[in-house]
């Protein structure tokens, strides 16, 4: 899987910077967007891959960071939907504020990035776009009302991009973690139950070691023994 170019949305932390990690591993050229530039001189540093100071509501910025990538490096093979941002509370309670940061960063940036790779993807009919959802696309959680529907909307983008892309030879893939133990999840005491960020970065090279007549369009991964198992 070498000499291919990757682009990661909130790739400076948790699952993005696990899925980056395993990717520069493999050889390939990967570019993360951030919104903190310390994070993202330490992500670069660390992994040798690139990084840009993106926020993926703008969506002329995240269509810019893609077309000099792509311009880069002649090519763009994947793109890895990450960024995300969680703020919850009941749907009584919730401001308007939250509900537009947590559905415009997770519904909107998604949206923007998937639709700028397909248009790069499409003439050379060859590439993957893999969208990190949630279990919570299909499970609704209390308090969890932008979340959810920023989630959920997310896998509907997802699937009908994929039947949209499909005969281009764009694969278009929605992972929907369950409980991953990252800084974003804010679990306090025992975390050993959980998934890391590498089980779903390798996910994601598994299937991108599948055969081009072969698209897993929705993959759930959860922990196998949760607290309450």
């Amino acid at each position: 899987m070498s000499n291919k170019v990757a682009a990661i949305t909130g790739g400076t932390r948790g699952i993005g910077r696990g899925i980056a990690e395993a990717l520069v591993a493999e050889g390939w050229t990967v570019s993360v967007t951030g919104r903190n530039e310390d994070s993202l001189r330490e992500v670069t540093e660390q992994l040798g891959c690139e990084g840009e100071r993106v926020d993926v509501q703008d969506e002329g910025a995240v269509d810019s960071w893609l077309q000099r990538l792509a311009g880069r490096h002649g090519r763009l093979d994947l793109l890895v939907n990450n960024a995300g941002v969680g703020r919850f509370a009941p749907v009584d309670e919730m401001s308007a504020d939250d509900w537009r940061a947590v559905v415009h960063t997770n519904l909107d940036g998604a949206f923007y990035a998937l639709s700028s790779a397909a248009r790069l993807m499409k003439p050379r009919e060859d590439g993957w776009i893999v969208n990190i959802a949630s279990i919570a696309s299909r499970n609704a959680i209390k308090g969890g009302a932008a979340y959810n529907a920023s989630k959920f909307g997310m896998l509907g983008l997802a699937e009908a991009a994929m039947l949209d892309l499909r005969k281009y030879g764009i694969r278009v893939t929605t992972v929907m973690p369950g409980s991953v133990d990252t800084d974003f999840a804010h679990r306090a005491g025992d975390t050993d139950w959980m998934l890391r960020s590498e089980d779903v970065a390798q996910v994601v090279l598994d299937l991108l070691r599948y055969p081009a007549r072969a698209l897993p369009s929705r993959i759930e991964i959860r922990p196998t023994k949760p607290p309450s198992a």
